[in-house]
């Protein structure tokens, strides 16, 4: 792909992520993605773990997985704030994932070159401010607690819906392991996908992780297999678009950016 958006890449872009905070978006994401993975809110539907992308999804979905005793039926990875808007009309429990614009937005452009930063941030501040009216029936969590202490945002959780889900222990074995199966998505194991959305439980993906570890060694298509994980290639990635970031005439939807971030953490 280019290393600019054509016009149709930035029409198709700003479509879906308008069309994406509407009601109406959701029936066309079952027809798009009918699972195992990203699964869509449904009558089965538990919980709900969605956020704008690059931030913490993939990590939070299996450390939430790999802690319960028994699967859960998750809603996850569209990346839409429709989602997160039914789960609150419905009362299912939600948990909202948010990341500074700086952090998402360039993660963002390692996997999507081409696209403008205009249009990430504009998109960006679309997302969360489609949520805000919602905010107070949603758990919102920042990358940085994700990813360090993902067992205090469950324990959240609990404490706003009244459930009762086990807490992930940040310890180097349990850590370990869910760094690990993230690394294997991308050999699009069918078990693996249907354990993100609590179709299988966390012995299933265990019994299979041999033939998980074999596939892993085969050469993957370049910047994929790594495509959910953070690496010392990734960072110097994205210090390199850090020029394209700083561009002055971004400036004002820059601080717009951060403004919304500081607002749905409830910051500001």
């Amino acid at each position: 792909m280019s290393a600019e958006a054509t016009v149709a890449e930035r029409a198709r872009y700003r479509l879906h992520t308008r069309l994406s905070g509407s009601p109406m978006y959701l029936p066309f994401a079952r027809h798009w993605y009918p699972g195992p993975s990203a699964t869509v809110i449904g009558p089965e539907t538990q919980l709900v773990i969605d956020g704008y992308q690059r931030s913490a999804t993939t990590f939070a979905v299996y450390a939430f997985q790999l802690a319960q005793p028994s699967p859960v039926r998750l809603a996850h990875h569209l990346h839409a704030p429709a989602q997160l808007v039914a789960a609150a009309r419905r009362g299912v429990p939600a948990l909202a994932l948010v990341r500074s614009p700086h952090g998402a937005v360039r993660s963002q452009l390692i996997r999507e070159p081409w696209l403008p930063v205009r249009d990430a941030l504009a998109a960006y501040v679309r997302f969360y401010t489609r949520l805000m009216p919602y905010r107070a029936q949603l758990v919102v969590a920042d990358f940085a607690e994700v990813t360090h202490d993902f067992g205090a945002v469950v324990r959240r959780l609990n404490a706003h819906f009244g459930t009762g889900y086990a807490e992930f222990q940040p310890t180097g074995p349990n850590v370990r392991e869910c760094v690990d199966l993230i690394r294997y998505r991308w050999t699009l194991s069918p078990t693996l996908l249907a354990f993100e959305s609590g179709l299988v439980g966390a012995d299933d993906v265990r019994r299979e992780r041999a033939t998980l570890a074999r596939r892993a060694r085969r050469t993957a298509p370049l910047g994929v297999r790594d495509a959910w994980l953070p690496s010392t290639e990734r960072d110097r990635e994205k210090a390199a678009l850090e020029h394209r970031w700083r561009r002055p005439e971004l400036a004002a939807l820059r601080h717009r950016a951060e403004r919304t971030y500081a607002e749905f953490l409830g910051e500001s």
